[in-house]
């Protein structure tokens, strides 16, 4: 049984959870047992009394450039045992490069959000934001806005993918913003993160009640939920919209922030030729999307739009890169890609790749056939990568998201095709953009962005130093529009002010000059 990390200990569920009614958990590759998964039996209500009554004011009273030392302490405990984390993604079927994408990205949203707290935010445990407006024809009737930790907690719902990043870049804001967190991590992958909170506890670098952990079901603790809470998810769509429309969460209007899943795109401009070095970038792009993590990103590209003239070069260029993607044991030598997270979830992938290709075909991959390297193909949750040649006004393509190394090629017509297929996805986190006429790019991302939370420009002049188009930095903000959750996760010091109470105060200068620490002018005699 995976314990739990509720008040400062580790517990264990009550006995009545036997191994018959909790969760299985199981090796990705393998297929064997790794645990058992229940909350049954767990004091969750003391669990939130003891955030909101211990950790948050032990937190409160702190400095933001304090609270950014936790976050620094933090990030050189983890990275000092990230090789264990490393090892346990190997049964989540993660190569030792994906595994540093999880875990090295959760150490450096740490290591940015305590540099950006510190060069952003005074050394006070409370923000003034702006400059004082006057109020009245006189100078003794002032305006602003004053940020302050509220006193609840973040209940953290994290998705199976990035068991580590998701936790510490969802800590890393609240850290800062004073806020106790409770993380709930996704099923398949929870041994990881409780290695994670294992490794923060033992280390002791946060105050008690700071950070806790449940494994299993927290549907109980929806309606333990209060109105200085926040609630944020990482997950599905459908998940998503029962947790927003959740009655305690309504009634209570606790803060919901929500990372969705979302049928990502890129587009490549009609400009580009076959066979540039623009047009190798833009392959590139297709197949790190499809490969790392076996393509279970929230960011990773389904849809890959073409002008309609180049889309039988696109088949043959990313399928021939395809081609080259060694599959099976992620510890085994010469392993490119490893296995999706369960086999359940390589069961979701073959659906939904089957119901995209009824308009189409299968240009590269079977989604019933994969070859394996130092593994068993039927006991791991293996996939082939799958490239599909779909027709662009087909409604699946737009609606249904192939949650592994899968990916549709769409022809476009011309720039008003291109625009209209983007917006079918009703809303995404990130789409990619190729191309280098300035002109062309300019229109088309004033059509696009209102349907993505982030556009990633892909020119001749950048593409040999982009980060890509999977990697959500934490300076900006990342999140999406409608199907992607309308929420927002990192942004920097911006999203922490967002999870704390923005206060309009109203009131005479000499306390407002108080907040600061200034010498107040005396009071006069009518006041």
């Amino acid at each position: 049984m995976l314990q739990s990390y509720l008040q400062d200990t580790w517990i264990t569920p009550t006995a009545t959870a036997t191994e018959a009614s909790a969760a299985e958990v199981h090796d990705a590759v393998t297929g064997d047992l790794v645990c058992h998964v229940s909350s049954e039996g767990l004091d969750l209500a003391g669990a939130f009394t003891h955030a909101r009554r211990v950790g948050g004011p032990a937190l409160r009273a702190l400095t933001f450039h304090q609270r950014a030392d936790l976050l620094d302490a933090m990030a050189a405990v983890v990275r000092a045992r990230r090789e264990e984390l490393y090892v346990l993604s190997a049964r989540a079927g993660a190569t030792l490069n994906d595994a540093r994408y999880d875990v090295d990205g959760g150490i450096r949203v740490l290591r940015d959000y305590a540099a950006r707290a510190r060069a952003e935010l005074p050394d006070t445990p409370f923000l003034v934001e702006g400059p004082a407006e006057r109020l009245a024809r006189g100078e003794d009737f002032l305006g602003v806005h004053l940020c302050t930790p509220s006193p609840g907690l973040m209940l953290q719902v994290n998705a199976f993918n990035f068991a580590v990043w998701a936790p510490l870049e969802k800590l890393a804001q609240a850290v800062v913003a004073g806020m106790p967190s409770v993380v709930k991590p996704a099923t398949p992958t929870a041994y990881l993160t409780a290695q994670l909170v294992r490794i923060a506890t033992e280390a002791g670098v946060l105050p008690p009640g700071a950070l806790q952990m449940v494994v299993g079901s927290v549907r109980p603790a929806l309606d333990l939920l209060e109105e200085q809470d926040v609630l944020s998810f990482t997950g599905s769509a459908a998940t998503a919209a029962k947790l927003r429309t959740h009655p305690n969460v309504v009634a209570r209007s606790v803060r919901f922030n929500a990372e969705a899943d979302s049928v990502n795109a890129i587009v490549l401009a009609p400009d580009v030729q076959p066979g540039s070095p623009l047009f190798d970038a833009f392959i590139r792009e297709v197949v790190t999307e499809m490969t790392v993590k076996a393509g279970q990103k929230c960011t990773a590209i389904r849809r890959v739009l073409v002008p309609r003239e180049h889309e039988s070069a696109a088949h043959e260029a990313i399928s021939a890169e395809l081609a080259g993607v060694t599959i099976g044991n992620p510890t085994a030598e010469g392993v490119r890609m490893g296995a999706v997270v369960s086999l359940a979830q390589r069961d979701d992938v073959r659906r939904a790749v089957r119901r995209i290709a009824e308009s189409g075909r299968f240009v590269h991959g079977d989604p019933d056939k994969v070859r394996v390297i130092d593994a068993d193909a039927e006991r791991g949750a293996f996939l082939d990568t799958l490239l599909i040649s779909a027709d662009p006004d087909a409604a699946a393509p737009h609606e249904v998201e192939p949650f592994g190394p899968a990916a549709a090629v769409l022809a476009y017509r011309d720039t008003a095709h291109a625009t209209d297929l983007l917006a079918r996805g009703r809303g995404s986190l990130v789409a990619s953009v190729v191309g280098d006429d300035l002109a062309w790019t300019t229109a088309f991302v004033q059509k696009a962005a209102p349907w993505h939370g982030r556009l990633h420009l892909l020119d001749s002049t950048n593409m040999a130093q982009t980060t890509g188009h999977g990697s959500p930095l934490a300076a900006l903000r990342h999140g999406g529009p409608g199907r992607a959750g309308g929420g927002s996760e990192m942004a920097g010091t911006r999203g922490v002010v967002d999870l704390m109470q923005r206060t309009a105060i109203q009131a005479s200068p000499r306390w407002l000059a108080s907040l600061h620490g200034e010498p107040s002018p005396a009071a006069s005699d009518s006041a």
